[in-house]
């Protein structure tokens, strides 16, 4: 595949998906405001996904929000293993705190099979964190912590309206909504 269908496909999940079923209430503002970085990575081993990623913590710590609030970093090869890549994330979460990031960059994570633990792999409610490849999300935790102010500081009942959300689309109602046009 080559960077630009990668970065098709995954501006197709952003519209249709985060933003076209409100999987993320705060996406839209920042996505119609081109305030989202899309990064392809093609690095060809951890060692160099880890240099990307120090790359674009720099590059957003440095960068005022208004240019740039959020950046995907996505990696449509290295990881086709859901479970090697949540491992993967651990090591993500120390390299923000190796920038003294901690408290100021967050680290979400996306993959074509994301299981939730104690979820079947077939559960819809999975879909949540299900990208078309795997996806590192790096988040400013001040424009997290306002945008969920604006939608009255409640979390959970976002995961809530996610999860049931979901359910009445279903499996086949999901594939319908990603299939291209």
């Amino acid at each position: 595949m080559t960077d630009d269908q990668v970065l098709a496909a995954t501006r197709h999940w952003i519209e249709r998906a985060v933003i076209g079923l409100n999987l993320c209430p705060f996406a839209r503002a920042v996505w119609v405001k081109n305030q989202v970085r899309i990064v392809v990575s093609t690095a060809r081993h951890v060692d160099g996904l880890l240099d990307d990623l120090d790359r674009e913590l720099d590059l957003l710590a440095a960068t005022p929000a208004e240019e740039i609030d959020t950046t995907l970093i996505v990696h449509p090869t290295l990881f086709p293993d859901f479970f090697v890549f949540n491992d993967f994330l651990d090591i993500a979460d120390e390299v923000v705190v190796e920038h003294e990031l901690e408290g100021v960059i967050q680290v979400a994570a996306f993959h074509p099979a994301w299981q939730f633990e104690g979820c079947e792999p077939d559960d819809i409610t999975n879909a949540t964190n299900r990208s078309p490849f795997p996806t590192l999300h790096l988040l400013r935790e001040d424009s997290v912590a306002r945008a969920v102010a604006t939608e009255g500081g409640d979390a959970e009942a976002i995961v809530a309206r996610n999860l049931e959300t979901l359910r009445r689309l279903g499996p086949q109602g999901w594939a319908a909504l990603l299939a291209k046009p």
